[in-house]
């Protein structure tokens, strides 16, 4: 049970931060190409699963496809670190 609350606050925190990104973009033109939305854990799972329904309704309000990157290894430590050292393009 403790595992499947780990991921629903994980990816309910991920939204979150897209979501915040958005609104603070404003006024920009903001984003002009797909969004990447990392997911933690391995594709076929629960947290995929909540991650392409929230990918669809970010798409809808971003006006941009959301591409749902799985990266699972570690207990999602691979996936929610490994794009901080991925320049922001």
């Amino acid at each position: 049970m403790g595992v499947m609350l780990a991921k629903i606050v994980c990816a309910s925190l991920s939204v979150f931060l897209v979501l915040t990104a958005a609104v603070t973009a404003g006024a920009e033109d903001w984003p002009t190409r797909p969004v990447t939305m990392v997911v933690p854990f391995a594709a076929g799972g629960t947290t995929d699963v909540l991650g392409g329904i929230m990918a669809l309704r970010i798409g809808e309000i971003l006006g941009q496809p959301v591409v749902i990157e799985n990266v699972g290894s570690a207990g999602g430590m691979t996936g929610a670190t490994g794009r901080l050292s991925i320049p922001v393009q």
